[in-house]
């Protein structure tokens, strides 16, 4: 049985979607916390002949993002330069898109993965899919203050006329930062969406995607988390093996991600991981991004799901496919296995 069949543990076990602590973080505030003194180990490392790596690695992967964000600030007074202009032009490819990226608040990092996404000759559905199934309301909210405030136009609206269709109406709903977030689970309302869905899509001779989107991309996580384990009492097959057999596509595959996360956030990312890694050459962009965006939220909890997934660990296997600085940086982030 896959991971995903399993609906038993789910309306006991806490979602990362939900979950306002970062315990489950592999990068925690650093103790003792010197701000000048890592302003000058940067400066060091940076302005000497030959940049220092592994300076670099070390002090920005052990400094939470806040304690970063005042190294900028103090960098940026002590030397007139921009912290982030100095790596890049000190650093290059992957290594100095991973540094940038710790550098950068989250909120700012996440905006701008939305902007590469969409910029250029055709648009970047998968990380559309992933950033919107994955975020909570208040990191789609943030995500957005910074769009608005660095763009002058509303995120909402570039992103309607990059994407189109029902995938389209999908993510905006999801952009939009508006999933119910009450806690209270309502089981005659799961009972009937489950039957609505179930009428919807397996039931009928074509699928009527309309309600699967209004209901996966509103309701709130315990209440669909319910409304899962009611589905799976209707038919053979569950929510999500439903949705792989009626839809394809980019709507196919943006449910599919919206059902993960509602099950585990952990276990999605895990298997992100996995395939980015996989096959021949290695994803990096959605390695840095995934590993950055998640190390101060449930780094932990996606090294478990990883070994549990495949069989080995996440460190190991990112140590087997990328090297150099860009190898140590990510194996720094991801901790040590325990």
């Amino acid at each position: 049985m896959s991971v995903w069949d399993d609906l038993d543990l789910l309306l006991d076990s806490p979602s990362s979607l939900t979950a306002t602590s970062n315990t489950r973080g592999t990068v925690k505030d650093k103790a003792d916390f010197k701000v000048e003194e890592d302003v000058s180990a940067l400066r060091k490392a940076i302005e000497g002949l030959g940049t220092t790596e592994k300076t670099l690695i070390d002090v920005l992967t052990q400094r939470s993002n806040a304690q970063r964000q005042l190294i900028a600030r103090a960098y940026e007074k002590a030397t007139g330069r921009t912290l982030v202009a100095d790596l890049e032009g000190d650093t290059h490819g992957d290594f100095e898109d991973l540094l940038v990226a710790l550098v950068t608040p989250p909120a700012v990092y996440d905006c701008h993965e939305v902007i590469k996404a969409m910029k250029g000759p055709g648009t970047t559905e998968s990380t559309l899919t992933e950033i919107f199934a994955s975020r909570s309301n208040r990191q789609i909210k943030a995500m957005s203050d910074v769009y608005l405030e660095e763009t002058g136009r509303l995120m909402i609206h570039d992103l309607k006329s990059e994407v189109g269709g029902d995938y389209g109406k999908a993510l905006l709903i999801l952009a939009e930062g508006k999933r119910d977030e009450s806690t209270n689970v309502d089981n005659a309302k799961a009972k009937a969406d489950a039957k609505a869905l179930y009428e919807a899509g397996e039931k009928k001779w074509g699928t009527d995607e309309e309600k699967f989107i209004d209901i996966l991309c509103s309701r709130s996580i315990p209440q669909l988390r319910q409304t899962l384990v009611e589905y799976k009492n209707l038919g053979k097959k569950t929510l999500q093996q439903s949705i792989e057999s009626e839809m394809s596509g980019d709507l196919e595959k943006l449910l599919v991600a919206v059902v993960k996360c509602v099950k585990s956030v952990p276990a999605y990312f895990a298997e992100r991981l996995f395939k980015s890694m996989k096959g021949a050459g290695t994803t990096e962009s959605t390695l840095t991004r995934i590993i950055v965006s998640r190390s101060e939220i449930d780094l932990m909890d996606i090294r478990t799901e990883y070994n549990k997934l495949f069989g080995c660990s996440l460190s190991a296997q990112v140590e087997s496919e990328v090297s150099g600085s860009y190898g140590d940086t990510l194996k720094q982030l991801c901790g040590k296995d325990v």
